[in-house]
């Protein structure tokens, strides 16, 4: 006997309990909002500027983060943010911090030789003195002198990496990114109008939103940074969402052509639960994927992996509560006068006008299997 995950003729009222739905999803946003003035859009440096430098220590140098971002704080750095790159047990960080974390800090909190600091004054000197010190890499040299004095020796005796992101890069960066979310949004509601009619793009775009918005609410109530690998994952939710949506948009209209737009609450019930299977497989075995990455893949990819997990619960949500409502809530109020128009005529109708395709349909079947009793018989008959 197969394992069936969802049995066969399972029928959950999920339409039954929108109103509760909504004022779940209304309250997420409503907090995710309020967040905002009390906590602030944290930007990350991708879209608010800033420094990262990679650094590689020798094999036998010992060092964890806490040490290095207490260094570096010593230095003049504000709020730097340190994560271990690579190999847990290699010592090898990622260090971070943004336009205007540099602070004159006078003495010996930074470990520096007379020799160093004197070809940091003539570094800074040749300059000019002004701009950003950072950005001249007087600060790199004071970091990768100070890292060397008081941890260890570096691997070659320099960093791996360095990269510069400027503030009007970053802006430049935050407004794409924008940009790259809205411009989803129309061609997803364009193929939706193409795929399906146009009575069905608004529902799932309204999904798409709701995603998007709960996801980066929750971002801004954790107080979590915003950078392009959360901007990566807003946008995969929207792919990820909007298929699930769409194999329950496909159920729907597969089964409209046997109802009646009068019936529209049982078909999409009915919908719902005969995709529950797929639904509850898929999010799943994505999320565990997500998982693993978020646990195993290390700081790097870990606000990528938060993200896609939060986007997974709500994309799955909003494609049974959300997206089926909004249709539902769509055909009551714009569906029009299709449907007496087509039992006048005892006929079907085009997809557009109201989905009243017949009066006379047979009545609803909770499953199109045969019956565990039949299945036996069929089988003794083979």
């Amino acid at each position: 006997m197969p394992f069936e995950l969802v049995p066969p003729g399972t029928h959950i009222d999920f339409i039954g309990k929108r109103r509760i739905a909504v004022t779940v999803s209304i309250a997420l946003l409503l907090a995710g909002a309020i967040a905002v003035p009390i906590n602030g859009v944290k930007l990350g440096i991708d879209f608010q500027g800033g420094t990262e430098m990679q650094v590689l220590f020798e094999d036998q140098v010992e060092v964890d983060e806490g040490s290095i971002r207490n260094l570096i704080g010593a230095c003049g750095i504000e709020d730097p943010i340190v994560v271990r790159y690579g190999e847990t047990d290699h010592p090898e960080f990622l260090i971070r911090f943004q336009v205007g974390a540099v602070a004159n800090v006078e003495g010996d909190a930074c470990p520096l030789t007379p020799e160093q600091m004197e070809v940091l004054e003539r570094a800074k000197l040749a300059g000019g003195g002004g701009g950003d010190e950072g950005e001249k890499g007087e600060t790199i040299d004071k970091l990768t002198y100070a890292l060397t004095n008081a941890i260890g020796p570096l691997v070659g005796g320099e960093l791996e990496r360095v990269e510069f992101v400027g503030p009007r890069v970053g802006s430049e960066l935050r407004a794409d990114g924008v940009k790259s979310l809205l411009v989803a949004c129309v061609l997803i509601l364009i193929y939706i109008a193409f795929r399906f009619n146009t009575r069905f793009a608004p529902g799932a775009i309204v999904a798409l939103v709701h995603d998007i918005g709960i996801t980066a609410g929750i971002f801004v109530i954790l107080g979590m940074e915003f950078d392009l690998r959360v901007l990566a994952a807003l946008l995969a939710i929207l792919g990820y969402s909007l298929n699930d949506t769409i194999i329950i948009y496909d159920r729907i209209r597969e089964n409209m052509e046997l109802r009646t737009k009068f019936d529209l609450v049982d078909v999409l019930n009915q919908s719902v639960n005969q995709t529950l299977a797929r639904t509850v497989i898929t999010s799943g075995t994505t999320m565990v994927a997500v998982l693993a990455l978020w646990i195993l893949g290390g700081e790097v990819i870990r606000p990528f992996a938060i993200a896609m997990a939060i986007g997974i619960v709500i994309g799955t949500y909003s494609s049974v509560f959300i997206a089926s409502p909004a249709l539902l809530f769509l055909e009551r109020h714009f569906g029009g006068d299709a449907a007496p128009a087509a039992a006048a005529g005892g006929g079907v109708v085009a997809p557009d006008a109201g989905y009243a395709v017949r009066h006379d349909a047979p009545p609803p079947q909770k499953d199109f299997r045969p019956s565990k009793s039949k299945r036996k018989k069929n089988k003794k008959r083979r």
